[in-house]
């Protein structure tokens, strides 16, 4: 191992009381999807201490730290996200305060998932999704900082972005990250390493995501006489049968992201009152599709449903469309965009999967590479902005959005030198290694 290995290495124990307790900081600050000033405000705050050469707010809320280097070279962005789901029902939280940050040992899942670690531990809401990787993130850029101190050379540029409004799936923060915020500060970035859970392997896609609703029309009438009216909940059961029985012949799949599928999530009808027929039932469907999937495909398949029923029964009126939301920024922005996540994958022998994965070898670094089940903000990256990008970090998917929300404190030390090491390999690689065919 050469000499500045040795040195990332042990700096990132060095640093591990100061990552500890801005991880348990960060978990202590309630940071819900349109509500994250807070949590965004300490990443601030821990970005001036530390020396980030320049630390900002956009006017979406995202968060953006940069770290020149000694050298020309590419652009990395490390990307998190500042948001978090609910906490769910305290009393599932087995005596721990989602927002309390405790510290103990637990047993905890190992890498491969096939066998269980008694390790020391942090819990709490966001600590495996994402707030522990956030916190490997900026302390990883201080490694960097104290490496040039020294007097390594430093190549490219360093870039930590926490993007607000993930959870909701729209992307939102991400979408305007690179849409508004970057071309106005003329800011450019060459690859992405994302903090959403990885178990320290290198992951390298997801499946895509569209959030589809349909409505399906009836007439009321007076529950005393239903058949002056058309109930639409019970024209909403023939739907979903069809809809299973679609999906259960036309599923496709990714040797790599598994199954397309497709659940329904939400249903309510309305007037929703007592002796009245239901002249509206709407439907939620959470469709997930493997590449040579697309969005608009999955809004078609449902619309032929629609088209088959209509055509057996004059009575059934359905229609369907992508679920658009619209979301308020905590810095009191609005917008609504589609729902929707393209699926994304990199290949292990593309040029940049092969550098960060060099730079985990060169540190004593294991190398696995997974994929996620659920979708990530870099389906803007892979999917739209046709840019590489991995997935690195401390958390394991197992324990995102539980009430055993926690995250292995030896995992995040090693997150600390993997991060340097990759962003080092990473920016060695010329314009060309950073194409996606």
């Amino acid at each position: 191992m050469e000499a500045i290995e040795m040195a990332v290495n042990k700096l990132a124990e060095d640093f591990k009381p100061a990552v500890v307790d801005f991880c348990q900081r960060l978990i202590r600050i309630p940071a819900l999807s349109g509500d994250e000033k807070g949590v965004a405000d300490l990443y601030l705050t821990e970005m001036e201490k530390l020396g980030y050469d320049r630390c900002f707010r956009d006017r979406w809320g995202n968060v953006i730290g940069i770290i020149e280097g000694t050298e020309p070279g590419p652009a990395i962005m490390y990307n998190a996200h500042l948001d978090h789901v609910d906490t769910g029902d305290y009393s599932e939280w087995n005596g721990y305060d989602p927002y309390g940050a405790a510290i103990d040992f637990a047993e905890m899942e190992n890498q491969d998932r096939d066998g269980f670690e008694r390790v020391e531990v942090i819990h709490g809401r966001a600590a495996a999704d994402v707030k522990a990787g956030g916190a490997c993130q900026i302390y990883s850029g201080k490694i960097l900082l104290e490496l040039r101190k020294i007097g390594y050379p430093l190549k490219g540029r360093y870039i930590f972005t926490g993007v607000v409004l993930e959870e909701p799936a729209e992307q939102l923060g991400m979408i305007k990250l690179l849409e508004d915020t970057f071309p106005a500060e003329k800011i450019s970035y060459d690859g992405v390493v994302s903090c959403e859970a990885t178990s320290l392997k290198l992951y390298l896609g997801h499946r895509g995501r569209v959030e589809l609703k349909v409505t399906i029309s009836g007439l009321t009438s007076h529950g005393s006489a239903p058949w002056l009216g058309i109930n639409a909940v019970n024209k909403a059961t023939k739907f979903i049968d069809k809809v299973e029985e679609y999906m259960g012949a036309a599923r496709k799949r990714d040797e790599q992201l598994g199954n397309s599928s497709v659940a329904l999530t939400i249903i309510n009808c309305t007037p929703g009152a007592m002796c009245i027929v239901p002249d509206r039932c709407q439907i939620t469907y959470d469709r997930r599709f493997v590449p040579g999937e697309t969005y608009d495909g999955c809004v078609a398949e449902i619309q032929t449903i629609i088209d088959e029923l209509a055509a057996e029964d004059p009575d059934f009126k359905a229609s369907v469309e992508i679920a658009a939301v619209p979301r308020t920024t905590y810095t009191g922005l609005t917008v609504t965009v589609p729902n929707v996540k393209e699926a994304w994958k990199i290949s292990p022998e593309h040029p940049f999967t092969k550098a960060a994965a060099a730079g985990l070898r060169a540190i004593g670094q294991p190398v696995k590479y997974g994929y996620w089940d659920f979708g990530t903000d870099l389906s803007v990256i892979c999917g739209r902005e046709k840019k590489p990008a991995v997935g690195y970090s401390p958390m394991q998917e197992f324990y995102c959005h539980r009430p055993i929300d926690k995250v292995r404190i030896d995992y995040m030390i090693k997150a600390l030198a993997g991060n340097v090491a990759i962003f080092r390999e990473l920016t060695e690689l010329e314009k060309k290694d950073f194409a996606l065919s």
